[in-house]
């Protein structure tokens, strides 16, 4: 994504790593997904947490998710609305794995 973006307002430079590659990043999926203006990885003013120029129900659900990601102890991006991560992220070691390595690791710890 650095070679992409390369603003680190939105993307991490790999050679200081983030909270994705450390294994800190949430992925929620739901059965219903609510408006939050701007879809995820939109790299604007719009998606940032204090833009307020949005109609009243999608600041009420980008609330919702800000207050509850802050009441378990997540940290939000300002600059992504759908972006928490853990306050300690940094004590958690880099990870460089592919994909395919990460699944046999998955699947050997199910037995």
């Amino acid at each position: 994504m650095w070679e992409v973006v390369k603003d680190s307002r939105y993307a991490a430079d790999p050679a200081k790593g983030s909270g994705h590659n450390r294994g800190t990043s949430v992925n929620l999926q739901t059965k219903k997904e609510l408006d939050m203006g701007t879809g995820f990885d939109n790299f604007s003013d719009s998606a940032h947490q204090d833009f307020n120029i949005l109609p009243v129900v999608i600041l009420q659900n980008r609330n919702l998710l800000k207050t509850i990601m802050e009441k378990y102890g997540f940290i939000s991006l300002d600059t992504e609305w759908w972006h928490f991560s853990l306050p300690d992220a940094n004590n958690y070691e880099l990870l460089n794995m592919p994909f395919d390595a990460l699944k046999k690791l998955n699947e050997s710890e199910k037995y």
